[in-house]
C-alpha cells in the first residue's frame, strides 16, 4: 500500500489547491469623439478561453485605485474586466467641486456620454479572452447613474449592476431595456429621495424591464468603498463604508451575473 501513499498526496495537494490565480492587467488607451480615453483591462490567466467581459464605471472621482480594484475583483472571479474612462485624458479628482464639474460634463451630453461607453465597450469585445455576446456592467456612484442611462437607452448588454447610483436626473426610458437591472441602494442614502426611488420603479416596470432593486438598511451613500469614511469627514459628506451592505451587494452582483451570463 505504501506505493500509492505519495500519488494519492500529490492528488490531494491538486484539489486542495487549484492552479494559483494570477491577475494580469494592463492600460488601454483608445479615442472616442476625439478625446483621448484610458482604461485599464484586468484579467486571470488561471481560467482558459473565452468568457464574459465586464465594464466598470468609476464614482464621479474618476478612474481611480477603487475603480481599478473593483476591475481585479471582477477578473478574480473569471471575467475579463474594463474599467472604463468617462472624463477622457484619465482626469481624476481629489476634491467634490472638481469631480461635481467632471461628472456634469458627462451628464449634460447624453449623445457623447453613449459614444464613449459604446467605444470602451467595444473594445473590451476585442480582447481574445472575451465572448462578445456576453458583456454586462458594473457602476459605483456616477458610475451608477451612467450604467442605469446606458440601459435606458437601449445599450446591447446582458446586464447592469448599480452601487449607490443617484437615481435623479437619469436619461428618458428610449426603447426596449435589453439588459438585466440590479439597483444596490443605501435606504439611508440622503442624495436619493423617496420620489426619485418610486419614479424610477415606475418607469422601469411602464418600459417592461426586468430590474431588481434592494436597499441595504443603515447603508449611506458610498457605502461600498472602505475610504468613504475619510472623505466624509474630510469634506463634510454623508457618506460611510459599510461592510455588510458591501459583502451582500457583491454577492447579490454575483449572483446576478452568473444568472445573466447563462441565458
Amino acid at each position: 500500500m505504501k506505493i500509492f501513499r505519495i500519488p494519492l498526496l500529490l492528488l490531494v495537494l491538486l484539489v486542495a489547491n487549484p492552479l494559483q490565480a494570477e491577475i494580469e492587467t494592463r492600460t488601454i488607451t483608445y479615442e472616442a469623439g476625439g478625446t483621448s480615453m484610458t482604461g485599464y483591462l484586468a484579467w486571470d490567466t488561471a481560467f482558459e478561453g473565452k468568457r464574459p467581459g465586464v465594464l466598470v464605471v468609476h464614482e464621479w472621482w474618476g478612474l481611480n485605485d477603487y475603480a481599478r480594484k473593483r476591475a481585479r475583483d471582477l477578473a478574480a472571479l473569471g471575467y475579463t474586466a474594463l474599467a472604463v474612462d468617462m472624463y477622457g485624458d484619465g482626469k481624476t479628482a481629489g476634491h467634490p467641486e472638481d469631480a461635481g464639474t467632471f461628472a456634469k460634463a458627462v451628464m449634460k451630453n447624453p449623445d457623447a456620454a453613449i459614444a464613449r461607453f459604446e467605444k470602451a465597450m467595444e473594445v473590451l469585445k476585442s480582447q481574445p479572452t472575451v465572448d462578445p455576446g456576453k458583456i454586462a456592467a458594473i457602476g459605483y456612484c456616477f458610475g451608477g447613474s451612467i450604467v442605469l442611462n446606458m440601459a435606458r437607452s437601449g445599450v446591447d448588454l446582458a446586464a447592469v449592476v448599480s452601487f449607490h447610483g443617484s437615481l435623479g436626473g437619469l436619461m428618458p426610458v428610449k426603447g426596449p431595456i435589453r439588459a438585466k437591472v440590479l439597483v444596490c441602494h443605501g435606504e439611508d442614502d440622503s442624495f436619493t429621495t423617496d420620489d426619485q426611488i418610486a419614479q424610477f420603479k415606475k418607469e422601469m416596470t411602464e418600459a417592461g424591464a426586468d430590474f431588481e432593486f434592494v436597499a441595504y438598511p443603515g447603508a449611506k451613500h458610498s457605502f461600498t468603498n472602505p475610504e468613504a469614511d475619510a472623505v466624509g469627514k474630510e469634506f463634510g459628506l454623508p457618506v460611510a463604508y459599510n461592510a455588510e451592505a458591501d459583502a451582500r451587494s457583491w454577492q447579490a452582483m454575483k449572483n446576478f451575473l452568473n444568472e445573466a451570463f447563462a441565458e
